[in-house]
Formats: C-alpha cells, structure tokens, sequence
C-alpha cells in the first residue's frame, strides 16, 4: 500500500517525463526532447535560481529569529508568555496563500495601509511584489517553525550549565548566545534545514505577490506552464516536476537523518529541573515590543487587512472602509455553485477524508511495529519518497496516473483524487502523528488478552483502541486542519465537483475575483479557528 501511494504517482511522473508528447496522445515515443525543451528555456533557469535565492534568504531571517524568540519565550520572564504562544503559530496553521492575499488587502499598491500612507505623507508607498520584499515576508512568515523545534529542545535541557553562567554574572543574551542556543543547535539546524525546504517548495506566496513583477520560482514556472501552449504540456510539466523531486530528496534525506541524530549531542537529562525564568531587567518590554512587531508584521497586518478587505468595497485606489462596509461579498459568495460547494467539499474532505488517512496511517504504523523485518527499512524510504514530492507536483503526479490507468480515471471527476493527493503529501507527517501515539502502546498487553482466550475482535476492542483513541484522536484533529489548508495539491485536480477553498482560491486569484477572495479567504480562516478551537477544547496541545 505505501509502494502504491509513493512509487506509482512518481513512476508515471518520470514516465512522462520521457515522453515526446502527452501520454494521452498517440504516436508518442520516448526521448530527451521534453528535457531539452525546459533547460532550454531562459525563464526555467531564473526561476532555479530565484528558488534558491528565496529559500536561502528566507532561513537566513528566519533560523536567528526563531531562535531568539523560542529563548524569549521559554528561558525569559518574557511579559504574556501564555497568550502568546498560541499566537506565534498561527503562520503554521494558516496558508501562506491566504496570508499572501492579506499583505495585498493591506500593504499592496491600492491596499488599506498603503492608501492611509500615501494620503497622510504624500510619498510613494513600497513596493509590495519585488523580491527582496518577498523575501522578507517569507522569512517572517516562517519564524515559527524554527520556534517550535527550538523551544521543544530548550524545555529539555538541563538548567545546570545556565545556572552557572548566571552565577558567573553573565547577562541575558550572553547565557542565550554562550550557553541556551549553542545546546540547542541540532535542533535549530534541522529546523533550518526544514525551512530552507519549504522555501524550495513555497507556492502561495510568490504567486499572489510575485506574478506583478514577474517573480518566477520553481513551482510558479511549473503552474503556469501550462498557460504556454493550447493543450496542457504534461511532457514538459513532469520534467519539472521530476527536477523538483530530485532537488528535493536529499534535503528530505537530511531531515530524516537529522531527526535521528540530535539526541546523541544534546545536554539533556531525564530528571532535569526546570529553569527559573532568566529576569531581562530593563529589556523585559523591550523584548516584548520586538515580539509584538514580529506578530503585528506577521500575523495582525496581512489579517486585519483580509477581513477589513472582505467587508469594505472599493472606490479608486483605495479600500473605502467607512463608506461601503457589510456583508456583500459573503452574500455574493452564495450566488456561486462551485464556491458553496468548494466550502462543503473543503469540510467533508477534512472530516471524512482526514479519518481514512489517519486511518491508512495507523494501519501502517502498527504493522512496522508489530512486523519484525528488515523490509521496514523499505516503508521508511518510501515514506521518504512520499514527501520528496511538493504538493503542486503530487497533484500533478496523481493527475497524470488517473489519465494513464484507464480503469480509474473516472476517480479524476471525484473528490477520492484530491484526497489521494492529500493522503500521499502528509504520509510523513500523519505517520509521525501516528507513531507518537503508538509510544503509549504496549503490544505485551494484546498477548496478555489473548493468553486469556480473548478472541482478536475482543483484543482490539478491549485494548487496542481504549489505549490508541486519545492519539488518534489528536491525528486526526491535526490532518483535519492540514487538509483543510492545504491548496496547492488539488490546484491541477480542480474541476467541476472537486472544488476545495484553497484550490478555488487560485482560480478565483487569476480571474481577479478579489472580493470573492478575501470572502472566502475569510471563512477558510474561520474553520481552522473552528478546528483548533475543537481541538484545545479536547486537550489537543498544537504548541509547547
């Protein structure tokens, strides 16, 4: 099952590749032409190389930043700690996408903050869709990610050797630079390594801010190729896409490996006590302004600026707030088959779909579990391959392997092919969900059952699921809420009846249905409130 979700989409990607013309058309006939044809062509290699430069830039902001905040926040008597936290991670759980569409709404050329800027001085505003501007939303945008890694090896490590560095009269950010940070740095390289990835496969982003100025990286040049030519150019989409998943698995490769090794290096001890909060002193508030103008640039700014934009219409350049707010574009929304449906389809896909993936999960972990084989090795890898592949090329690839096993490719017409997409891009992330709840199990307690003459079905009702609900429960909640963020994957399967929010959201963006967007923009934020809300509610912990 793991071979089929990860080897067969990619196979038919490389296959097609090959191909001198789409594998639906007849007469094709294998060959290099496909390849010449893209590393021929001017934009592809601008747009490797601003994929690289945006990726690098954005851990180079990003790594320092979170690091800093992840001691901040775990090692400082840092002023609202407990509010904060859940904060800092809303850039994880909202799209970038969404995001994107905010920094437009507020601080785009005809945006709210713009227009109030341009009337009270008179001066030209930024420039919202050059690069060095994406670059730095990016790296904001991704602080929280090296946060998470960060803060989680911090809470772990003992409080000993910062204890004797405060003793010796160190200050602050010389026990975080000298002693905190330096022990943690395993954790903060991976978390760089992981940035620097998702920069390599960042969507939403350059194609809301970048398309103006014509900022191209590897995954805008890959969804607008097939603008290029009448009929859709899959030769030349899968070699895209099978250059994408070669750059991409020595980094998935790394991460693995990396996700192994820190415990070796890192100073930590079971019965570690927890550290006294290091007092800032004076640069207490200080450290809480800087804090507060990383949320307001990361999080207040793009959505403020969405929800103002989904209420306000327009009159000129600007958003005319005072005059024209109410509820229009929400009603206009209704007016709409296909985005009342995306909501629906967006929902059932979270719920139901979440539960069989989760379900797919589970059932893989307990066999590698319970499976004492070398050949485990081999689901590892695949899972591996699984993830190498971006979510704009799994879509892609999903699409090419409906329309090449004929007896499936009614499967294209239903939303069972956005889930595969789905399913195959968070195989790595649902499985390590699933094996951490797994921790908690004990097979000895199922042999112990059946030692008793308890029958299997008595054994997983009585056992197995008393012990795994609450973990996998909790999968569950998290796969709900990616699968309902998630849009770059279902972009090349979006038709009619398979329309989800974030899918819809692009095609709405390229037609310039901006009021429709920031609507419904609104309302994909709405219900991952709604699902974090649920899932605080039932102890699901999404932060610390």
């Amino acid at each position: 099952m793991t071979a089929l979700a990860a080897l067969v989409p990619l196979s038919v990607v490389l296959y097609q590749s090959f191909l001198n013309a789409p594998l639906t058309a007849a007469g094709t006939q294998l060959g290099l032409e496909a390849y010449r044809s893209v590393f021929g062509d001017e934009d592809f290699a601008v747009a490797v190389g601003t994929t690289l430069l945006l990726s690098s830039c954005m851990t180079l902001i990003a790594v320092p930043l979170g690091s800093v905040l992840a001691f901040l926040m775990v090692r400082t008597d840092l002023p609202a700690r407990a509010w904060l936290e859940p904060v800092i991670l809303i850039p994880v759980v909202v799209s970038t996408l969404v995001l994107a569409f905010g920094y437009v709404f507020a601080i785009g050329p005809s945006g709210i903050l713009t227009t109030w800027f341009k009337a009270g001085t008179g001066l030209q505003a930024w420039n919202l869709h050059s690069l060095s501007i994406i670059v730095v939303i990016a790296g904001l945008l991704h602080v929280p990610y090296v946060y998470v890694y960060a803060a989680t090896e911090l809470r772990g490590l003992d409080s000993a050797h910062e204890e004797v560095a405060r003793a010796s009269g160190a200050r602050p950010w010389k026990v975080a630079l000298d002693v905190s940070l330096p022990m943690a740095t395993p954790a903060i390289f991976f978390a760089g390594v992981l940035v620097f990835f998702l920069g390599f496969e960042l969507f939403g982003l350059p194609l809301v801010l970048g398309s103006p100025d014509g900022v191209l990286v590897l995954t805008t040049y890959l969804f607008k190729l097939p603008g290029k030519a009448m009929l859709p150019p899959y030769q030349l989409m899968a070699v895209v896409a099978a250059i994408m998943v070669a750059i991409a698995m020595p980094l998935v490769l790394m991460l693995r490996i990396l996700l192994r090794e820190p415990q070796r290096y890192v100073w930590s001890h079971s019965n570690a006590k927890p550290a006294a909060p290091l007092k800032l002193g004076h640069w207490r508030w200080p450290a809480f302004v800087a804090v507060a103008l990383w949320l307001g640039a990361a999080v207040l700014v793009p959505l403020g600026g969405l929800i103002l934009r989904s209420f306000a219409g327009t009159d000129g350049e600007g958003v005319a707030l005072w005059k024209s707010l109410g509820l229009g574009h929400y009603r206009d929304l209704l007016q709409h088959a296909d985005i009342v449906r995306s909501v629906v389809n967006t929902l059932e896909i979270g719920l139901i779909g979440g539960a069989a993936a989760v379900t797919f999960y589970a059932a893989v972990a307990l066999a590698i579990r319970r499976w004492r084989s070398r050949w485990t090795r081999a689901v590892d890898v695949l899972i591996t391959v699984a993830r190498a592949m971006p979510g704009l090329v799994a879509g892609l690839a999903i699409l090419l392997t409906l329309l090449f096993f004929k007896p499936i490719a009614s499967l294209r017409h239903t939303l069972i092919s956005v889930w595969l997409g789905y399913a195959v891009v968070w195989l790595a992330t649902g499985m390590r969900l699933v094996s951490t709840a797994l921790l908690k199990f004990s097979p000895e307690l199922q042999d112990a059952a059946r030692s008793m003459g308890a029958s299997s079905a008595r054994v997983h009702l009585d056992v197995t699921l008393p012990l795994l609900r609450t973990g996998i429960l909790a999968s569950w909640l998290v796969i709900l809420l990616i699968f309902v963020r998630e849009y770059a994957t279902a972009v090349f399967l979006l038709g009619p009846g398979t329309e989800v929010v974030g899918s819809l959201l692009v095609s709405l963006w390229g037609a310039g249905a901006t009021d429709l967007v920031a609507a419904l923009a609104v309302i994909n934020v709405g219900m991952i409130g709604l699902g974090l809300l649920v899932a605080g509610g039932l102890g699901v912990r999404l932060h610390g």
